[in-house]
C-alpha cells in the first residue's frame, strides 16, 4: 500500500497552473498575427470579432465550451471573461463545469503528466488521464458525492441544468468553496447562467443517479434534469437579448445548442436576428462532419449565424484562446458594457 501511495504521489506531483490573461498583453501578439497568414491571421480576425461583440452595447455574448481546456490550464480564462463582463451566458459540456471547474473549487487539482505509464497502471492507481493531464479518481468520486449531497438538499422535481448549476454556485458562495473564484461561483455571483444540455454526461450524472436510486428505494420523489427546459430558457435569453455573439471553444452539443436558439425562437413566433458575431476554435476536420456538422458559413444556411462577422480558427484552443481573450481584455471595451444578469430572468 505504501509503495502504491508513493507511486501515485510521484505521478500527481506537478499541478496544472491556470494561465492569467491579465499577466501578459495579448494585443502585441494579435497585432503581429494580423500581418501574417494562415492560422495566425485567422486568430487575429477572431480577436477583432470578439472585440467588436464586446464593444457593441446591444450585443450579448454567449461562450460555449467543449473539450478539456479547463483541465489543461484555461479555467481562469473563462472565469475572467465572466468576471470582466465579456460573457453573458455559457453553454458547456458537463465535464468542463463539474469534473473540472467545480472539482477544483472543492480544493482538488489537475496534474501534468510527464512520462505516461501503461494506462492499466494508472487504473490500478485510481488516476484518470486526459491526454497529458491527470485527475485523482478518488477525489473525483468525492466530487460525485458532493453533487449527490447538493441534489439531496433541493426540492424534488424536474429542473433545468441552469437551475441546478445555480444551486452549485450558491453552495460554493455560501461557504462550500475551498478554492475561491471558480467559474461556477463567479457566474452565480454575477448572474451569468450556465447551461449543460448533456449535464448527466459528467460527474454530476453519478451524483444524480445515486440520489435518484436512493430516493426510489425509499419511495420518495427525486430531482431530475429537464433538457427541454434548458432549450426553452436559453431561447428566452436569445429572444430578450436580440443581438448576440458566439465565442465557441470546440464544437459538439454546446455549439449546436447555442446556435439552434435562433431557429427555436422563430418556431415560437419571434422574429430574432441570426447570431451577428461568431468565432469557433476547433481542430475538427469539416470533411468528415466532425466539426459539429457544419462550419459557421454553413450554419448561415440554417438561419443560425450571419456570415458578415464570423471566423473559424483551426487550432488547439489552449494555445490561441488565452491570447485572443487577453487581447480583448487589455483593449478594455468590457469596462463600458452593461451587466445583463440573464440568470435573474428565472425563478428557481
Amino acid at each position: 500500500m505504501t509503495q502504491r501511495s508513493n507511486e501515485k504521489a510521484k505521478l500527481l506531483a506537478n499541478p496544472v497552473e491556470h494561465i492569467d490573461i491579465a499577466s501578459f498583453d495579448g494585443r502585441v501578439i494579435i497585432d503581429a498575427w494580423e500581418k501574417m497568414s494562415f492560422t495566425s491571421r485567422d486568430a487575429a480576425r477572431a480577436a477583432r470579432i470578439l472585440q467588436q461583440a464586446v464593444a457593441d452595447p446591444d450585443c450579448s455574448v454567449i461562450l460555449t465550451l467543449a473539450g478539456s481546456t479547463s483541465a489543461g490550464g484555461c479555467m481562469h480564462v473563462w472565469r475572467d471573461m465572466v468576471r470582466n463582463n465579456m460573457v453573458d451566458a455559457i453553454v458547456s459540456t458537463g465535464a468542463s463545469i463539474v469534473d473540472m471547474d467545480f472539482f477544483e473549487a472543492l480544493g482538488f487539482k489537475h496534474y501534468q503528466a510527464g512520462e505516461i505509464p501503461d494506462d492499466r497502471v494508472l487504473r490500478d492507481l485510481y488516476i484518470d488521464r486526459i491526454y497529458d493531464t491527470y485527475i485523482d479518481e478518488e477525489e473525483l468520486q468525492a466530487c460525485d458525492h458532493t453533487i449527490g449531497d447538493i441534489t439531496d438538499s433541493l426540492e424534488p422535481g424536474p429542473r433545468s441544468s441552469r437551475s441546478f448549476i445555480k444551486a452549485m454556485g450558491k453552495w460554493l458562495s455560501e461557504g462550500g468553496a475551498k478554492k475561491e473564484g471558480s467559474l461556477v461561483q463567479e457566474c452565480y455571483e454575477q448572474g451569468v447562467p450556465i447551461f449543460c444540455p448533456a449535464f448527466s454526461d459528467s460527474s454530476a450524472g453519478f451524483g444524480l443517479v445515486r440520489h435518484q436510486v436512493e430516493r426510489m428505494k425509499a419511495g420518495k420523489p427525486y430531482v431530475s434534469i429537464d433538457s427541454v427546459a434548458d432549450f426553452r430558457e436559453l431561447t428566452d435569453i436569445k429572444i430578450k437579448a436580440g443581438t448576440t455573439g458566439l465565442f465557441m471553444v470546440g464544437g459538439g452539443v454546446p455549439k449546436n445548442f447555442a446556435q439552434d436558439t435562433v431557429v427555436c425562437a422563430e418556431i415560437l413566433g419571434h422574429d430574432v436576428p441570426m447570431h451577428a458575431y461568431a468565432v469557433q476554435i476547433t481542430v475538427a476536420d469539416v470533411r468528415d462532419g466532425a466539426c459539429s456538422s457544419s462550419t459557421l458559413k454553413e450554419a448561415c444556411s440554417w438561419g443560425k449565424v450571419d456570415v458578415a462577422l464570423e471566423q473559424m480558427v483551426f487550432a488547439e484552443a489552449s494555445s490561441v484562446a488565452p491570447i485572443i481573450v487577453s487581447d480583448v481584455y487589455h483593449r478594455g471595451a468590457w469596462k463600458k458594457r452593461p451587466r445583463h444578469r440573464y440568470a435573474d430572468m428565472f425563478e428557481d
